[in-house]
This record gives C-alpha cells, sequence and structure tokens, in this order.
C-alpha cells in the first residue's frame, strides 16, 4: 500500500523541500513554497519489500532504416520558420508568455491553417466554446475545419486522443488548467503540470500525432510556468513582447527538428497577428535621421541576420550613484562596456545617468552588439551623431580589442538590402570574405579607434600612461 508524506515544492523552479521556508535553496525565489502530497510506494528499497520486475526493452542496432514523415505546415511563414519548416509527427511543442500577449490568438490562426492540410483539434481549458468561436469569426477564421472542445481532466483528452480517428495535431491551451486525478495537488502547481504533460506528450510520441502545449508566466513567476517543462519537450517558443507595442517577437530557445534563437516577427493588428516579413526595415521604419545617441546594429537572430537601433542617453547626474537603465540588453554587459571605456579610452561616464533602448521592443543577447552599444554611447556623450548610412558590429574584449564575428557576408548583405554604404566591424578573421557591392567596411581594430571618430573630450588611460612610462625609461 501507498503511503502519502508532505513535501514543499517551489513554484517556480519545481525544487522538492522537507519542509517549508520562506525563500526556495535552488532558485532564490521567496514565498514560492506550497504543500503537495507525494506517494512513497513501498516497493521501494526505503521499504524493504521487493522491487517488482519490468518488461525488458528492445534493442535495435544504430544503423538503420528512418521514417522521414512530412512536416505538418501552418501557412504562416514566420510560424514555420521558427519550428523549423513546420510540425514533425509525433513531436511536442511549449509555447510560453505572459498573460495576454496573444499566445491564444497566434495559436488559433495556427491551427486554421493547419486544418487546411490536416485533422486538427483545439482544446481549450480555460475558454467556452462560444468565446473560442467570437475569437474565430473576429480573425475571420469561422469556416475553419478546427475541431474545438473544452476540458481539464487530462484523462478525458487522453482518452478522446487515443482513439482510431484521432487528430494530426493537438493545441492544448493551456497547460497551467489541466488536471490528473490521483494528485491532491491544485491545477497549475508543479506536480499538476508535469504530471499532465508528461501524459500528453508519451501519448503524442506513442500514437503520432504533434501536441502543442500553451504554457503562461506570471509577472510574479509564482505559477509553475514552461521551465519546468523544457526537458519534456521538443521545442520550446516563447512569444515576448510588450501589450502596449504592435510587435510580438516567437522565438526558439529550444528546437529539436530546427535551429535555436529562430524568431519570427508578428505584427498585432485588428484582425489578429499578422506576420512581418522584413523584420529590419519594419524596427528601423521610425528612425531619426541625424539623431546622436543612436546607432544601427547588423545582428544575427537564428539564421536571420536583422538590424535593429540602439537609442543610448547620457546626461549629468546629481546622484550619488548614478542610474544605469538597460531595456532590451544586458545591463552587465552594459557596465562592461563602461568600464572599459573609460579604462582603456579614457571616456569616463561614472558621473553621469545612461539609459540604453533597443527599439521596438527586441531583446538582444547577442555579444557582436557591442561595438554598436559603444558607438551610441559615445555619439549621446559627445553629442555627435553615428552617419546615417552606417552599421556597427563586433564583439568588445576587456582590453578594448574588437573581435570579428560570425556570419559577417550575412549581416552586410542585409545593411546593403536596406540602403546602408558604410559598415564599421572588426577584421572577418578565418570567416574572410567579400563586401556586397556598394557597400564599404572600415575595420575597428580597438575601441580607440571608434571613439576617435567623435569630438568627445578624453583623458589619458591608466594604461595609456604605463606604457608610456616604460617607453621613456
Amino acid at each position: 500500500m501507498a503511503q502519502a508524506r508532505t513535501v514543499y515544492v517551489c513554484q517556480s523552479c519545481g525544487a522538492g523541500h522537507a519542509k517549508w521556508a520562506g525563500r526556495c535553496d535552488a532558485c532564490g525565489a521567496w514565498n514560492s513554497l506550497v504543500e503537495e502530497k507525494a506517494i512513497a510506494s513501498r516497493g521501494s528499497r526505503s521499504g524493504g519489500a521487493k522491487r517488482v520486475g519490468g518488461h525488458g526493452v528492445t534493442f535495435v542496432p544504430l544503423e538503420g532504416e528512418q521514417k522521414r514523415a512530412a512536416r505538418y505546415t501552418t501557412g504562416i511563414g514566420e510560424f514555420d520558420r521558427v519550428t523549423g519548416g513546420g510540425l514533425v509527427p509525433g513531436s511536442a511543442i511549449l509555447v510560453g508568455g505572459d498573460p495576454g500577449i496573444g499566445k491564444s490568438t497566434l495559436l488559433l490562426q495556427a491551427a486554421a491553417g493547419l486544418a487546411a492540410r490536416v485533422q486538427t483539434a483545439y482544446i481549450s481549458g480555460e475558454e467556452a466554446i462560444d468565446q473560442v468561436r467570437m475569437r474565430a469569426e473576429r480573425l475571420g477564421l469561422a469556416k475553419a475545419g478546427v475541431q474545438l472542445a473544452t476540458a481539464t481532466s487530462v484523462a478525458d483528452i487522453v482518452a478522446s486522443l487515443d482513439a482510431t480517428d484521432r487528430p494530426d495535431v493537438a493545441i492544448i491551451d493551456s497547460i497551467q488548467t489541466m488536471s490528473v486525478e490521483g494528485l491532491e495537488s491544485a491545477p497549475g502547481t508543479v506536480a499538476q503540470v508535469r504530471a499532465s504533460a508528461h501524459e500528453l506528450t508519451t501519448l503524442a510520441k506513442r500514437r503520432g500525432f504533434a501536441v502543442i502545449l500553451v504554457g503562461h508566466v506570471t509577472k510574479e513567476g509564482m505559477i509553475a510556468g514552461p521551465r519546468v517543462l523544457e526537458h519534456m519537450v521538443d521545442a520550446v517558443l516563447y512569444f515576448e513582447g510588450e501589450s502596449s507595442q504592435q510587435f510580438r517577437i516567437l522565438r526558439a530557445v529550444k528546437n529539436r527538428f530546427g535551429a535555436t534563437n529562430e524568431i519570427g516577427v508578428f505584427e498585432m493588428t485588428g484582425s489578429g497577428l499578422a506576420e512581418v516579413t522584413n523584420p529590419s526595415s519594419l524596427f528601423l521604419s521610425e528612425r531619426a535621421a541625424n539623431a546622436s545617441g543612436t546607432a544601427v546594429f547588423a545582428g544575427l537572430e537564428g539564421s536571420r541576420p536583422l538590424l535593429v537601433e540602439f537609442q543610448a542617453l547620457v546626461s549629468p547626474s546629481a546622484l550619488p550613484q548614478p542610474r544605469r537603465t538597460v531595456v532590451g540588453w544586458d545591463s552587465g554587459r552594459l557596465a562592461m562596456i563602461l568600464a572599459v571605456l573609460e579604462a582603456r579610452c579614457g571616456v569616463s561616464l561614472s558621473g553621469h545617468d545612461v539609459y540604453l533602448n533597443v527599439a521596438g521592443g527586441l531583446r538582444i543577447t547577442e555579444p557582436a552588439a557591442d561595438l554598436a552599444v559603444a558607438a551610441a554611447l559615445v555619439s549621446a556623450a559627445s553629442g555627435e551623431s553615428v552617419p546615417p548610412e552606417t552599421v556597427i558590429f563586433g564583439e568588445i574584449a576587456l582590453s578594448g580589442e574588437v573581435r570579428a564575428v560570425a556570419q559577417t557576408e550575412s549581416r552586410l548583405r542585409e545593411a546593403a538590402k536596406l540602403g546602408f554604404t558604410k559598415a564599421l566591424a572588426a577584421h572577418p578573421g578565418r570567416e574572410g570574405g567579400s563586401s556586397p557591392a556598394g557597400m564599404t567596411v572600415e575595420r575597428i581594430a580597438h575601441l580607440r579607434d571608434l571613439v576617435g571618430r567623435f569630438p568627445i573630450r578624453r583623458r589619458r588611460s591608466p594604461q595609456a600612461a604605463g606604457v608610456e612610462r616604460v617607453r621613456h625609461g
């Protein structure tokens, strides 16, 4: 007979604790431990009873014929790009994002596109059928051949999807509303979310249909979110963006059947989410010409080159500790760039407030943005604008050296396509390659080469002074 024992599970990371505490030792979240009932079988070694034997597994040679099934495409180019060309039969995909960001809207549009090609089911645990129909009518998808259902019991859903006339694609909206019988935890807790996802993904792989799970991430981080499930699914897609902005970014942070960090760009309109086929021109559409403190970065998201604008503002501060505010970039990397500017180039911004923003709501994680950020900062501090026809990219080392980045040619081609004629970048290194026609590339070997282009007052850095003392004996 099974014995029930009490454990305290963190709703942010899923770590278990023997007793309650105000702070989770694993992730550091406060007030996130919730009491749950765990089942300990007497058949375990701790109970002393004999372990029940299982059935043996069948081994096959590594070499063998592969069954390559065709992918299921939605007809939405940006969605299919992020998934690696469509949905793979038997795969499990997790789509996460903040509430209200547009996950249900996007997946209903994807379901309508899939229904034109394969049998598709949309199972909602949050809304009634009439509510889903109202959204479909607003999106102009009322006549799409999508099969609707409302359910929160995983057992009922598994029984329907395990039938002979099962769909080829099933969308579960959302995994936080599902519950498994036998667990005393409430829906949305780590135990219920993990058990529900396990049942659905196991069935999808056994029966060969694709399943898409929707996962919410609350702003407080108290509900078990998609991070608990990342190791259980084949692909994890995050829907990013601010509800106050019209742009949405679908990003693949994990994909066993495609490239990671691939992005799809959408624009929220009155009739749903419209895909943006040329996001570079969209992010630069409202760019002000000859404005100081701005620099265009030629970046790379997955396999897609992307041009975005960095905006910087530097102002004298009366505070003992000046502000450092960053939106869309890593604040730690900004601190590093400021330190390199002061130590290696003699540009001190320690008495100034520094604000940095990535235009359009995009989040940049690529180290190649270092040089563009430095250019925006020096431009803001000097009041001199970066030439509007120039793009900038390169990684800055702690020594001030500018290092080459990958796929330089792709970045330059995207910049030339949008009318840019000049690029500031590091030496291409091993990659080499030629510049597109009409594009002039000026090589930046050290951050001082960039700073020297702006009329900014500099002091002699300690490193340069030391070198001079050694030189003159």
